[in-house]
């Protein structure tokens, strides 16, 4: 599932566990868990992609297509696969994405941000990697947990009412 420049041990697979409303911040978190892993990488993002990643999660489809939905779109009417988003860097608190695409034998990588990249993700059903590197460096600015740090999250998530986590539960 990877490249030849970018081995399998560099890189953890991850899902989307949830969104939630930060309560000090009321800025909306994507929550990513790495598959089979109890790591969980929070990533506070806008509320336009925020809304957008919900919607495709619920299974909700408004009339007209949004920007993500027409992202899409496009993807399918060239015939273009989203093989795999990637989170690869994080520099001065900022995640940065990319898409990595495949028309026929050509490959193509994309700029994104991860918000943007995930929010296509979930429409395409395309995979979500993050870079170890991007994950030991969250580790180490506490943007991400794991062992009893994730047990807390996971306590709080799992009391939180729905006032809690506005209007991004899932």
């Amino acid at each position: 599932m990877t490249d030849e420049s970018n081995p399998a041990d560099a890189w953890v697979q991850m899902e989307v566990k949830g969104l939630l409303l930060d309560p000090t911040t009321e800025t909306p978190v994507l929550l990513l868990q790495a598959v089979g892993q109890r790591l969980l990488l929070p990533i506070w993002i806008g509320p336009v992609e925020a809304n957008a990643i919900a919607m495709a999660l619920e299974g909700v489809r408004e009339s007209r297509p949004m920007t993500h939905d027409l992202i899409h779109g496009i993807l399918q009417g060239l015939d273009v696969e989203l093989q795999r988003v990637e989170i690869w860097l994080l520099q001065e608190g900022t995640f940065h994405g990319r898409l990595r695409l495949q028309k026929g034998s050509t490959s193509i990588e994309v700029d994104s941000r991860p918000s943007d990249a995930i929010a296509i993700s979930v429409r395409t059903g395309a995979p979500i990697w993050v870079a170890r590197k991007v994950i030991e460096e969250a580790l180490q600015l506490d943007l991400a947990t794991s062992g009893e740090e994730e047990d807390r999250v996971r306590e709080w998530l799992e009391r939180a009412r729905p006032e809690d986590l506005g209007k991004y539960t899932m």
